[in-house]
């Protein structure tokens, strides 16, 4: 598990707003006001990814004002960026005044004073948001370039914007599976998706790193591919040609970031997963496997097979028999320990049993659903 989770429930109701303005100052100093102190509410999830920190937060409408005097008390030399998911914010900074909405994000510079309001400071729903701090140091751009971003709404809908959005969305989803050795990478990529997104914005890439352009760009190719799969047409030359690159850059843009791997393996890989994924998926049953293996780009369903069973030591047909029989145990043997509610249970979240050994009428049942 990558962070920390603080939440303001976890103490007296009268204490909560007091909590949760100690937790912000704790990042950077600053006058918190709300009209919601008597019951306050608030949680944030601190991840600390090498000099790069991430902190997903939700919080009930609450201003953040740092004035100068604040700022030359404590400077700590860095941005904060944020992606806002839920909720509408005002920010008053650099010279600047904007409103944000959902996937809106906006930067400050920690060195200037700032005013962050809620749209509506009456209103009980929270306001929820991707934080990210990181030293100015880090940012491979020319300060003067990157005052123009500062206090504006940039979004984060399309092209290296969504990008860095997703990952960032991703990071608090899948926290609790990611292990602590895996923070410094996550940190560069947070910083590369940045990087390439502020300078498209300003249209200044030429004033990035080679090796931070190549990461970002390798992040950009990687999401299209998936997004393609099912296109039988996705070849190298294709990828190649709509991101603007040669194919030989492309070969070697995923010999370094992919440990070796081809570009037609990547690819590979990728759909083989997928179809798997869908093998098992008893509500996908009745799908004949050439359509499965159709729908993630395996137009011959002869090559389909070859390359499933070199995969993963069986054909299609086997696999998904062995992944429903194992489904369709769990669900006889949870019925029989719990009659009135486990079967429906696992009807909900599609949690297959395993090891289970199920009766011949059974499979042969099953077996009625796996294609010939």
């Amino acid at each position: 598990m990558i962070g920390t989770v603080f939440r303001t429930e976890d103490v007296p109701a009268e204490d909560r707003f007091d909590y949760w303005r100690e937790l912000v100052v704790r990042t950077r100093s600053s006058d918190l006001i709300s009209a919601h102190t008597a019951d306050y509410w608030a949680e944030y999830r601190l991840m600390e990814l090498g000099p790069v920190t991430v902190w997903p937060s939700s919080f009930l409408p609450t201003r953040y004002r740092r004035s100068g005097k604040m700022v030359r008390r404590s400077d700590p030399e860095s941005y904060h960026l944020t992606l806002l998911l839920e909720g509408g914010l005002a920010l008053e900074h650099a010279g600047r005044t904007d409103t944000f909405g959902p996937r809106d994000l906006h930067m400050v510079d920690g060195s200037r004073p700032y005013d962050l309001r809620p749209a509506d400071d009456r209103d009980r729903r929270a306001v929820k948001g991707v934080g990210v701090d990181f030293p100015k140091a880090l940012l491979p751009l020319p300060p003067h370039l990157v005052r123009e971003l500062l206090g504006r709404g940039l979004s984060g809908r399309e092209g290296t914007g969504a990008l860095l959005a997703e990952f960032l969305v991703g990071l608090d989803r899948q926290a609790n599976t990611l292990q602590p050795s895996d923070a410094p990478r996550l940190g560069t990529v947070v910083l590369d998706l940045v990087s390439a997104w502020f300078a498209q914005v300003l249209d200044a890439e030429a004033a990035l790193p080679q090796e931070s352009r190549r990461r970002a760009t390798a992040q950009r190719i990687q999401a299209f591919i998936r997004q393609n799969l099912h296109d039988p047409e996705l070849t190298p030359s294709a990828i190649a040609a709509a991101h603007h690159i040669s194919r030989s850059y492309l070969y070697r843009i995923f010999q370094q970031e992919s440990q070796g791997e081809t570009v037609a393996a990547w690819i590979r890989g990728r759909r083989l997963e997928s179809a798997r994924r869908d093998l098992a998926d008893s509500s996908l049953g009745s799908t004949p496997i050439h359509a499965v293996a159709a729908r993630w780009g395996f137009p011959r369903a002869s090559e389909f097979t070859r390359a499933f069973r070199t995969a993963y030591g069986c054909s299609p047909r086997e696999y998904r028999l062995q992944a429903l029989s194992e489904l369709e145990g769990a669900r006889h043997l949870a019925q029989e320990v719990f009659p009135s509610r486990c079967g429906d249970d696992l009807d909900a979240d599609g949690q297959a049993g395993g090891g289970v050994v199920v009766d011949g009428d059974r499979d042969r049942r099953l077996a009625r659903h796996v294609e010939h």
